[in-house]
């Protein structure tokens, strides 16, 4: 079953298209990456999602519904940022406690152990934590509240790396307990990759990936060597980041769309071929240029 079905979904901004034609489905019970730079489209997408906004063109559809103020997606969805408003005459465990009534799911047993973990106070209110203590506080509501769609936007802002972990090491163990779609979004995939079972990866509001992690990890590598040897196993080939090294070596990270004979072949012919992390894969891919910083720097 789809959760989300998105059809040539467009979200204009005065004249930025934030969201541009973009079709894509997610499945019930996965984890899927949202991966993209600051602006390719990610907190515009789940907003739609979430039904805050209406899209400007195009078909969403949640649960088989439009999302936009339907009450039945607002009661099975919850979108967690860095965002989040509380009601400010509420402490922190009279949130927990109001939330509970909310959604019908919530587990206020694990709400409860969460708070204590990460040292809250119960007459402490929302407006007066520190940042990393509000994104913890909103990873609690949002894994208590067992929304059968649950989606996290950049849901470690400000946290230091100890309860980051802690984040990531909860929101597993939760999901194993208690299975449901859950979206994590990010631009550090290298944080996150181990939790996911898809990615979709976003760039100038439009799909550029959309695959399973497992298939990420093998879908570019690298290749160092002379740089006449490899222009020459490069041609025709799909290259998604190059650089110079000293002057006559370059490498290259290109799609790996190679069979096992040729790279044995290349690497006899003096071609060092390397695996490439899903991360840089993404980062390369998403950058505007193919050498990246590198290229302010060369001159005409």
């Amino acid at each position: 079953m789809n959760v989300i079905d998105c059809k040539g979904l467009t979200k204009v901004y005065g004249r930025t298209k934030a969201l541009n034609h973009l079709s894509f489905t997610i499945e019930e019970n996965k984890i899927t990456g949202l991966i993209g730079r600051n602006g390719a489209g990610k907190t515009t997408l789940l907003k739609i999602i979430a039904g805050f906004m209406r899209e400007t063109s195009g078909e969403v559809e949640v649960f088989s519904e439009k999302p936009f103020n339907n009450l039945f997606v607002s009661s099975n969805v919850i979108y967690i940022n860095d965002q989040m408003n509380f009601p400010t005459a509420l402490s922190l465990k009279e949130i927990l406690n109001v939330a509970a009534a909310f959604y019908e799911n919530w587990n206020h047993e694990l709400a409860n152990r969460l708070f204590d973990y990460f040292s809250f106070h119960q007459d402490q209110q929302y407006n007066d934590l520190s940042k990393g203590m509000k994104s913890a506080f909103n990873m609690i509501v949002g894994l208590s509240a067992r929304c059968a769609l649950t989606m996290f936007d950049e849901p470690t802002t400000g946290m230091d790396a100890a309860v980051r972990k802690d984040f990531y090491r909860a929101l597993l163990k939760e999901y194993i307990a208690y299975p449901r779609t859950i979206i994590l979004s990010s631009h550090h995939l290298n944080e996150i990759e181990d939790l996911l079972e898809d990615i979709l990866l976003l760039k100038n509001g439009k799909e550029h990936l959309h695959m399973p992690i497992a298939e990420l990890r093998t879908w570019a590598i690298g290749m160092e060597g002379l740089t006449a040897n490899v222009n020459e196993w490069i041609r025709d080939r799909e290259v998604i980041h190059s650089k110079n090294i000293g002057l006559d070596h370059m490498y290259v990270v290109v799609r790996n769309d190679f069979s096992k004979d040729e790279k044995l072949e290349a690497q006899a012919a003096g071609v060092t071929i390397t695996p490439v992390s899903s991360s840089d894969v993404c980062v390369y891919l998403t950058s505007k240029t193919k050498g990246g910083i590198d290229d302010v720097f060369i001159k005409d």
